[in-house]
Order: structure tokens, then C-alpha cells, then sequence
């Protein structure tokens, strides 16, 4: 059965809140988030895209299970830690479309529904005024103990799409790891293009 790709909005956005916290806790275990998820944080941190205008899921579906997710919202909606670095760098969070979590089991990488996830989620930001795009990745040291000896790092697929790192452009966000008893903060890289 083929991935049927939908960008949900309004009810269909509210209804996959509960499904897409499942696959962030699910996905974000593994390299190189490391995050130790529950279903009561996931729930209470995803309510913001039902309360948003402008904030959109792009789902993946096969048949009726939810097996990826990207998500956006205007960036100026962003709590202020995503916030932060553009204002450092005097860009308007008013001007850009962040583009958040992108989270897809391993079993279906590889099928191009990475750039779909991207092309929806740009072209929604388009249709909102939007000429700018920005998402955060996280950032581990090269030696950490958990890190895949085969991991392949997704700055070549970024590049490739039009993003850069901002200059300067860190996120502080805290997060629980795996094997850890307590939130610490991550940094994060700003990726940032024009649209």
C-alpha cells in the first residue's frame, strides 16, 4: 500500500496530536535527540498547533497509522528560547515560518518523503505571506557515548534544499536524554533559507 502524504489542518490537525506525540516519543529515543518522552509532556507540548493559526502537520499514513509527521507554525508563536537567536541576529520572527519536529520510523526513510515533508510545509508557509523558512537541528559532540557508529548526519539533504546555519544562530532547549534523571539544555543550529 502505497504512503498517502496529507497536510492537516484544523480537526484533522487536532485529531493527530495524540498519534504524532506516540511517533516523537518513538523516533526522538534514537540518535540524536536521545529523548527520554513521556505521553503527559507530549500531549500538553503539542496542544500549541491545535491553538495556532497558521500551524500545519504534514502527515505520512500507512493506511490508517501514522508513520511520520513534519510540522510547522509562524515562528513569532514559537516560545521565546526559538525565538531568541533570530532577534540576536535582528531578523523579524513575525517574517519567518518555523519549521519544528520532522519525525519518520526508519522503516520508511529513504522513499523521498523527507522532501515531501519540506515541500508541504514551504509551500504552506507561501500561502501564509511567508518568504522565509527556518527549523533547528540538534547538536551532539562527535564522540558522545550513544552516537551510531554509522550515522550519517542530514546536513548534505538541508544544503541541498536551499538551507544554511544561521551565523550565531544556537537554541538553548531543555530536554530529558535517555539514561538521564533530568532535564538538561541542548543546543540547537539554526538552518535558515528564503523561500
Amino acid at each position: 500500500m502505497p504512503i498517502n502524504i496529507k497536510v492537516l489542518k484544523d480537526e484533522d490537525l487536532r485529531k493527530a496530536l495524540p498519534d504524532l506525540a506516540r511517533l516523537r516519543i518513538d523516533v526522538f529515543k534514537s540518535w540524536p535527540y536521545i529523548y527520554d518522552g513521556s505521553m503527559e509532556y507530549e500531549q500538553r507540548y503539542l496542544q500549541r498547533y491545535a491553538h495556532t493559526d497558521g500551524a500545519v502537520i504534514v502527515g505520512a499514513f500507512d493506511g490508517d497509522a501514522l508513520v511520520g509527521a513534519a510540522t510547522g507554525e509562524p515562528l513569532e508563536k514559537e516560545v521565546i528560547q526559538f525565538r531568541r537567536p533570530f532577534e540576536e541576529n535582528r531578523l523579524d520572527p513575525k517574517k519567518i515560518f518555523y519549521m519544528a519536529e520532522s519525525v519518520l520510523y526508519p522503516a520508511y526513510r529513504g522513499r523521498g518523503i523527507g522532501h515531501e515533508f519540506f515541500d508541504l510545509r514551504e509551500a504552506h508557509a507561501r500561502s501564509l505571506g511567508y518568504q522565509t523558512a527556518a527549523f533547528c537541528a540538534v547538536v551532539r559532540p562527535d564522540v558522545h557515548p550513544l552516537k551510531p557508529v554509522d550515522y550519517q548526519p542530514l546536513d548534505p539533504f538541508w544544503v541541498k534544499r536551499g538551507y544554511s546555519k544561521l551565523e550565531n544562530g544556537i537554541v538553548y532547549f531543555p530536554w530529558q536524554d535517555v539514561g538521564e534523571n533530568e532535564e538538561t539544555e541542548k543546543p540547537m543550529q539554526v538552518w535558515i533559507r528564503q523561500l
